[in-house]
């Protein structure tokens, strides 16, 4: 086994701080790459969102209303769908495309519901 003399190499004191300075304003004076607005906004397009989650918030003052769309929507039973509007705040669906999210909401507040599209 051999060992290795580190000694020799040279290493910076982690007290050698500039005069007048602490190491703290050191690190925070270090300038940082942000990224332009265009950069940011050609980011948010390539990633934009193609499916949605349709959030029932709450079942209304209709709420026989709100569940029956509620399983015209989602084919659920009535009783299902009746546990669904009343422990809202629960996803209706998930994974839809916006058209279609866009569509349920509307139904959904025709009835007389509130909706959340995530």
């Amino acid at each position: 086994m051999e060992t290795i003399d580190l000694s020799d190499e040279p290493a910076g004191d982690p007290r050698d701080v500039p005069e007048g300075s602490s190491p703290m304003e050191t690190v925070a004076d270090t300038p940082v790459d942000e990224p332009d607005e265009s950069e940011e906004d050609a980011g948010a397009a390539a990633e934009e969102k193609t499916e949605f989650d349709v959030i029932l918030t709450a079942g209304g003052d209709k709420k026989i209303q709100v569940i029956k769309e509620v399983r015209a929507i989602t084919n659920l039973g009535l009783k299902d769908a009746k546990d669904l509007v009343e422990g809202a705040p629960k996803p209706i669906k998930e994974g839809v495309k916006k058209e279609e999210a866009e569509e349920i909401k509307k139904k959904i507040e025709e009835a007389g519901g509130t909706v959340e599209i995530k």
